[in-house]
């Protein structure tokens, strides 16, 4: 089942949070845990996805290279402005558990611009 979400006006954790409880097919009345779910989530109007407070400038997404001391960082503006695909798409990731399902339901979600 294909569901498409418009993003506009929507703030950026509910909107990660319904798009991650879809992917899981969590809904549905055949929902079992261990199964990848069979929904697709195409996304649209990424670029109008809303945060709210002060997070903008606040909230900071961490890298490390590998190397020592080498610890990377980023504010939500810096990589909004950059790729708002990809501060989607890792906000769903967050939501998603942890286990091999995770890549496989990622894979469901088409994200338009």
């Amino acid at each position: 089942m294909e569901i498409i979400i418009d993003a506009k006006k929507q703030r950026l954790g509910r909107l990660a949070s319904q798009i991650a409880t879809v992917l899981q097919n969590k809904g549905g009345v055949d929902y079992n845990p261990r199964l990848e779910g069979g929904n697709k989530v195409i996304v649209k109007n990424v670029s109008g996805i809303e945060i709210s407070g002060k997070k903008a400038e606040q909230k900071i997404y961490y890298r490390h290279t590998g190397y020592i001391g080498n610890l990377k960082e980023k504010t939500y503006e810096e990589a909004f402005a950059k790729d708002p695909k990809w501060v989607l798409r890792h906000a769903v990731r967050g939501m998603l558990p942890k286990n091999k399902l995770q890549e496989k339901r990622l894979k469901n979600l088409i994200i338009e611009d």
